[in-house]
């Protein structure tokens, strides 16, 4: 049978002290609810003595939040313990957790008045750990011993504190990596060290706590696992200070994936991973970069043409868990340059549309035109192109006819061939068209504005050799990213009807030239078609042409 693994989320002490990471009291208990959701083990609530705001998140999580044992941490001061003790006294199930500097680097900067040789110093804070461990035990009989910069820490008089700690009453040692600074073999070797110099192993969960300093935080946390800790501390979406904590969710799913590895097991119930990292980057204002494991937008997201065909046909060609299984969607294709016909044809399928076979290379030429203009399609830029692709009567039945050609069944009255915008800083807006009429005949035209679509539909007006009153215009994004699609309607006047153009694009100074043309056809069209008149003349023409 697998060992249980205790998972010690430490995002509300240590991860938010990251810079900018502090949180209010009400987002810490959210949080707290949600790794209780989670399953997480033991919480880390705060630093009760640094702040009666952190005395006051402890004690509220320890009372309110069900589920977990609530931690609080503590320096080896009798404040520190008492601060922490009376923030947990209404829990009823507690941790309270001190620690103390133990390698000399930190013993040289902080503990001048604890001795004059290193020897009498090491004494002096061996006995104020024991001294804080009894005191800890009058609180609560679950006390944690912590012996920050163990990974710097000479090993002899590491074991001799470690020991201490243990004699004294602690029931969990925990071996920190605090700077970030050894490789996964040196952090093994280390906590079997510590394991072997205890007189009761079995009788003490030995535990991790890896920072990021050389991105190795979750490698040393899985090494310390091997090498026979059964407490990992971590933070959602590896938040911490400076360069951060191993990340929980690369943890948990590390040793669930890979279990024939550790053979060990966690209680956490993995499908709370990414809402649970999403609400931590909510509260805190980091984001979670796209290509985070686990939990990133990327981490199940495939593009590439070969990856998608894989995919689709066996998911484990390319992926080796599932996204539902950590709370991630779990159809999550993404549609862009690099992207084959099987991923493109596929979501098309599932938006409903079914391509015949003698279609599809055009319709897979267009994917691309447009995917080269856009870094990411998304669905509302696919139902785009299927609207305007076809007949000229089906587009026109739609109000979306490919490049403004409105023409209720007929040859659009203009097309625009060519389109060329100047904008210079305090200077109008320059603009070239060349706009080609159902004659067959091309006219091109130059013209200024206030702003670039004012200057564009000059410019029309000029090559259509007629002015047109512009009633209203509106411009909205149908897609994501800095590069959606924008929609442009336009209102023309003439006379006394109205005309309205539709057009979407990448570029939307493009796509507002497009919809005037669109509208100016549309206006052609009532004009040679009788039956069109008779509507204008009666105003009953509506704004898609129905």
């Amino acid at each position: 049978m697998s060992d249980p693994i205790t998972i010690f989320d430490t995002t509300l002490r240590d991860g938010e002290q990251a810079p900018g990471a502090s949180m209010t009291i009400p987002e810490k208990v959210r949080i707290a609810r949600k790794l209780a959701d989670l399953n997480v083990d033991v919480i880390e609530a705060g630093f009760p003595i640094s702040s009666p705001a952190q005395t006051e998140a402890v004690t509220r999580i320890a009372t309110e939040v069900d589920g977990p044992v609530t931690c609080a941490l503590a320096r080896t001061t009798a404040d520190d313990i008492d601060a922490a003790g009376e923030a947990l006294a209404d829990g009823t199930d507690t941790r309270l957790h001190t620690f103390i500097a133990t390698s000399d680097v930190h013993i040289g900067a902080k503990f001048d008045a604890l001795g004059d040789t290193m020897a009498e110093k090491r004494e002096a804070i061996i006995q104020r750990a024991v001294r804080a461990i009894k005191q800890a035990l009058t609180y609560t009989d679950n006390v944690e011993f912590s012996a920050e910069d163990a990974g710097r820490t000479d090993r002899a008089f590491l074991c001799e504190i470690v020991q201490a700690a243990a004699e004294a009453g602690a029931t969990t040692i925990n071996i920190p990596d605090t700077t970030g600074y050894c490789t996964p073999s040196e952090y093994a070797e280390l906590l079997g060290s510590v394991v072997d110099c205890l007189p009761n192993p079995d009788a003490i969960t030995l535990s991790t706590h890896c920072h990021d300093d050389l991105g190795l935080a979750t490698a040393n946390t899985l090494a310390g696992v091997r090498a026979g800790a059964r407490q990992v501390e971590c933070t959602i979406n590896g938040i911490g200070e400076r360069a951060g904590n191993a990340a929980l969710e690369e943890i948990v799913m590390a040793l669930t994936v890979r279990a024939d590895q550790f053979d060990v097991e966690t209680a956490v119930n993995t499908k709370h991973l990414t809402p649970t990292s999403q609400l931590v980057s909510a509260a805190t204002g980091f984001p979670v970069q796209p290509n985070k494991a686990i939990v990133g937008s990327n981490a199940f997201s495939h593009e590439a043409g070969i990856h998608q065909h894989g995919v689709l046909k066996e998911r484990t060609t390319y992926e080796i868990m599932s996204a539902a299984d950590v709370g991630q969607d779990a159809e999550q294709i993404r549609l862009g340059r690099h992207s084959g016909r099987h991923g493109l044809f596929n979501r098309l399928d599932a938006l409903g549309y079914e391509v015949p076979d003698a279609h599809r290379d055009e319709i897979y030429q267009r994917f691309l035109d447009l995917a080269d203009r856009k870094k990411e399609v998304f669905e509302e830029d696919l139902e785009q192109m299927m609207e305007t692709f076809g007949s000229d009567a089906v587009a026109s039945a739609k109000g979306l006819a490919d490049n403004g050609a409105a023409t209720n069944g007929g040859t659009p009255a203009y097309r625009l061939h060519h389109l060329s915008v100047q904008i210079t800083t305090d200077e109008e807006p320059q603009v070239s068209v060349r706009l080609r009429r159902d004659d067959g005949s091309v006219r091109e035209e130059e013209a200024t504005g206030e702003g670039p679509v004012e200057a564009v539909y000059r410019a029309i007006d000029h090559a259509v050799d007629e002015p047109h009153t512009l009633v209203d215009f509106a411009l909205q994004a149908i897609s994501e990213g800095a590069d959606a699609q924008g929609e442009v309607e336009v209102h023309v006047r003439y006379g006394e009807n109205e005309f309205v153009g539709h057009a979407r694009d990448t570029d939307v100074v493009r796509a507002s030239a497009d919809a005037y043309v669109d509208a100016l056809n549309r206006l052609a069209a009532a004009r040679t078609n009788a039956e069109s008149v008779e509507f204008v003349r009666n105003g009953i023409m509506t704004a898609y042409g129905e």
